[in-house]
């Protein structure tokens, strides 16, 4: 198996940061194409919610912000031009896996805490969403300790 392509799952929290460099280390080493996403959770409809601006102003700040985000990335790990943005909204599981067969990726790389018990159950988990719907391999960095 080849890993040609490599999608990398990227927020704010620096697992995601941690999972990036991993991710882009990798790519490098085996001369993989590199693709990031970003997933604005939409799912819980409260993008908003409380605080006197619209759920359209809200959405269109969250895409600014997932914009930079991205930028961010590409910038700071010094990427190809030719490396893919993917920035989504709807449930940030979902919409990694479905990025994940539109480009086509062959494997998938996400940040996890690595939570455990009732945390995780009440938090859910996106990477352990990723895993259980990725047609493809996926490979999970812990947070740094």
């Amino acid at each position: 198996m080849t890993f040609g392509k490599i999608l990398i799952a990227v927020d704010s929290e620096p697992v995601g940061a941690h999972a990036a460099e991993v991710g882009v280390e990798l790519a490098r080493a085996i001369n993989a194409e590199v693709a990031f996403i970003y997933a604005i959770d939409t799912s819980t409809n409260t993008l908003g919610a409380d605080t006197g601006v619209s759920p359209k102003q809200a959405s269109d700040q969250a895409k600014l912000e997932g914009k930079r985000l991205l930028a961010g990335f590409r910038q700071r790990l010094a990427l190809q031009p030719s490396a893919l943005e993917f920035l989504e909204e709807g449930k940030p599981a979902n919409e990694i896996v479905k990025a994940a067969v539109r480009w086509p990726a062959d494997l998938i790389v996400i940040g996890s805490h690595g939570r455990r018990g009732v945390h995780r159950a009440l938090v859910g988990s996106i990477a352990e969403g990723v895993m259980r719907n990725a047609s493809c391999p996926v490979m999970v960095v812990r947070a740094k300790e």
